[in-house]
């Protein structure tokens, strides 16, 4: 596979590669016609696109494919891009659909996007059986770390340090009017802890359901839509949404009779709009410090699941790779018990079960004599338990 993403393109670099569905139903055709190629999927989003391919052969440049077929410069992205092959490949991919390598930690939007890509691929004849199963797992695990571990995108503990930079900023909080914009986790979380340190607080909302939305304590609200009108003339203002634009542009904030003294940024990516540190003092989590890691067990319980669906996968392509093996020890074994000279009596009888038992025996017995040095006997119970199952035990 081959990634260009925000970790080490900019915005800039990333749009032309910002493929729009209807371009990508144009490339793939184009991809999987590429000499070599057996299966591929584009994943496309505003932050990654990432092109992922089954091949005939190693030696194949994943980036050359893509920039060739797409008609973009080849040199202009082999610095800024990343090329991962095999078990690598095949280990991103499951971070990705897990939101782990998201600018949002564990974002799960991802998810959708990575299951579209490869139905889309599905759709167009563009994925082979490896590819398919390949990100059937990753989005198994992606849900699975979604329902089974709760991963968190800006630490809890950035509102605390928020909050505590704000004091400092503004000489204290108590009689301080403040505004926050966005009540989900950290926005309620910020609101609170402003409220008890005496600020006024006003919290802004997009919709208002009674009885759904949770106010925190002691707060305000005031519709989104209008939050400019209650911005102007605030003490200090806390952005904290999961919004791919801005809540607050340099034109927004310029146009305002008194800008806020104050604006924290506590999203990623950022609410707020560079251009605003020219009007007035803006902290982003940057200037946070360093903030404490509140996914360090969540992580590895979401790493767990994903080397689990790694190993199934592994599993199932190890068995595929085997499949033309085992079709050739199927037409060995009937060749060597057909001419078996234990067998002429039992021909010359017409004792059929005698013939099937001797059959089993041996072609069992050349079988695994013939993995003797690799089997071991829990292997050979699991073995025994699925026929078992197979038979109705």
């Amino acid at each position: 596979m081959t990634g260009i993403d925000f970790q080490r393109a900019n915005l800039s670099a990333r749009e032309p590669v910002s493929f729009v569905q209807g371009q990508v139903e144009t490339l793939l055709p184009k991809i999987r016609a590429f000499d070599g190629v057996l299966g591929c999927a584009l994943l496309a989003t505003c932050n990654r696109t990432e092109l992922y391919l089954h091949t005939e052969h190693p030696d194949i440049d994943p980036l050359f494919v893509l920039c060739k077929t797409a008609g973009i410069p080849y040199d202009a992205y082999t610095e800024i891009s990343t090329v991962r092959t095999d078990q690598d490949a095949v280990a991103h991919l499951m971070e990705v659909a897990s939101g782990m390598q998201s600018q949002i930690f564990g974002d799960d939007q991802i998810l959708s996007q990575v299951r579209n890509a490869i139905t889309l691929s599905r759709r167009l004849g563009c994925a082979d059986s490896v590819l398919d199963t390949l990100f059937r797992h990753a989005v198994t695990g992606g849900k699975r770390v979604k329902t089974e571990t709760h991963l968190i995108g800006v630490p809890t503990s950035a509102a605390h340090r928020g909050v505590e930079k704000a004091r400092d900023a503004l000489h204290g909080l108590n009689g301080k009017r403040a505004v926050v914009i966005g009540n989900g986790e950290m926005g309620r979380l910020t609101a609170t802890l402003l409220y008890q340190a005496g600020c006024e607080v006003t919290i802004t909302l997009r919709t208002y359901r009674h009885g759904e939305t949770i106010v925190p304590a002691g707060c305000k609200t005031h519709p989104y839509d209008d939050r400019f009108s209650i911005i102007d003339g605030a003490d200090l203002v806390v952005s904290a949404t999961t919004s791919p634009h801005f809540t607050l542009t340099h034109e927004q904030v310029h146009a305002m009779q008194t800008p806020p003294k104050l604006i924290v940024d506590l999203a990623m990516p950022r609410d707020i709009d560079d251009g605003i540190a020219q009007l007035t003092t803006v902290y982003n989590l940057d200037d946070l410090g360093q903030l404490a890691d509140e996914n360090a067990g969540e992580r590895e319980a979401a790493k767990q699941i994903l080397e689990e669906e790694e190993t199934e996968f592994y599993a199932w392509y190890e068995y595929r790779k085997a499949l033309p093996l085992i079709a050739e020890i199927k037409d060995t074994a009937v060749a060597r018990v057909k001419y078996d000279h234990a067998f002429s009596g039992l021909y010359a009888d017409g004792d059929l079960d005698g013939l099937t038992e001797l059959a089993v025996h041996k072609t069992i017995d050349m079988l695994l004599g013939g993995m003797k040095e690799i089997l071991t006997a829990a292997q050979v119970q699991s073995c025994l338990s699925k026929m078992q199952k197979g038979n109705g035990k």
